[in-house]
């Protein structure tokens, strides 16, 4: 089967990773295309750099409205992978306080998302704890 990732900085293979923009000029680092750096402004250029797997949750929120086919509740967060910010849903735990902690140790897993009709799997990306009874 053919699998193709759901947004292009995430690498599928034997080691899943996200892959982030890097500024040469102040070391800023972001997701998507960038033309000049948002934090300094440098038009010199960005290298690609591998992003940690792990990380620390740093903020979120349990989503309970959302658009319709979408399920809910699910937990958004922002996860700090080795001083890279990352933002990823948190997944395989319960989405609610009890199971969920600001702190909490989390890495970085994948998941289908999806086949179209020529079985092309869509591969998204969340991140679940690394810590088993987080109450």
């Amino acid at each position: 089967m053919t699998q193709v990732p759901l947004v292009d900085y995430l690498v599928l293979g034997d080691e899943p990773h996200l892959v982030a923009k890097q500024c040469q000029a102040c070391s800023a680092r972001f997701f998507d295309r960038r033309n000049a750096c948002a934090a300094c402004g440098s038009a010199q250029g960005f290298d690609d750099v591998e992003v940690a797997r792990e990380g620390v949750l740093t903020s979120y929120t349990i989503v309970t409205f959302a658009a319709p086919g979408v399920p809910v509740p699910f937990v958004a967060g922002l996860v700090d992978c080795d001083g890279t910010s990352v933002r990823g849903n948190i997944v395989n735990t319960e989405a609610d306080p009890e199971h969920v902690r600001l702190g909490m140790k989390v890495r970085l897993t994948t998941m289908p998302l999806g086949t179209d009709s020529a079985g092309t799997e869509a591969v998204g990306y969340g991140f679940e704890p690394i810590e088993s009874g987080v109450a």
